[in-house]
């Protein structure tokens, strides 16, 4: 029977596992056995290289572990060697570095998976890897917010070639001219012949008899 020391050693362990299992973004289960030391020593570097952490993992701590974290699909793969590759920034590096490193050493088996709290089928572990990394995606997205930018450039640049100076580029169109002043309006608009005075109109009138 397994001492008080270890038991307590072994509780760590899945404590820790559950904490990693919880914190990742994605993760793959793999089985290793075949590979030879370099091979792994291969792995480990590329997988170290995208920021993914790997470690072999014991099959009954980890049932546990995946259990508290809602994973318990992942118990019938958990038998032989198993290894594990998880990222904690990166949900798409994990499934990228283990599936190319597999087309190159047969003998690297990927059981399953998991990604943003999920657990996923060998299949779909493939069908992940196959998607673009952050790091292109973010590349992608820069591209199409530069391009219109960069047009822009070129247009005000032409202006300026073309002896357009930067003051003018974007200068308000020319102000249609301002009606006349009132006073202006009211001289040049033609006066109205003023009727005649009224003594001038009972002079002129005949006088009775």
């Amino acid at each position: 029977m397994p001492s008080a020391n270890v038991l307590e050693q072994k509780k760590q362990v899945v404590a820790q596992l559950v904490e990693t299992l919880k914190s990742a973004q994605a993760g793959v289960l793999v089985d290793y056995r075949g590979i030879t030391v370099e091979q792994d020593t291969q792995l480990r570097a590329k997988l170290r290289e995208a920021g993914v952490e790997y470690k072999v993992v014991k099959n009954t701590l980890t049932r546990f572990a995946a259990k508290e974290v809602g994973f318990e699909a992942l118990d019938e793969q958990l038998n032989g060697p198993t290894a594990l590759a998880i990222s904690t920034t990166d949900a798409v590096a994990p499934a990228k570095v283990i599936s190319d490193f597999a087309k190159e050493v047969e003998a690297l088996q990927i059981k399953a998976g998991f990604v943003d709290g999920k657990v996923i089928s060998l299949d779909e572990v493939k069908t992940l890897a196959s998607t673009p990394s952050r790091e292109v995606l973010i590349a992608k997205i820069m591209g199409s917010l530069n391009a219109p930018i960069s047009k822009l450039v070129r247009t005000l640049q032409a202006l300026v070639d073309n002896g357009v100076e930067p003051a003018e580029i974007g200068a308000a169109a020319p102000v249609a001219d301002e009606a006349p002043a009132a006073e202006e309006v009211a001289a040049e608009a033609p006066v109205a012949e003023v009727a005649p005075a009224a003594e001038e109109a009972a002079a002129e009138a005949p006088q009775a008899e």
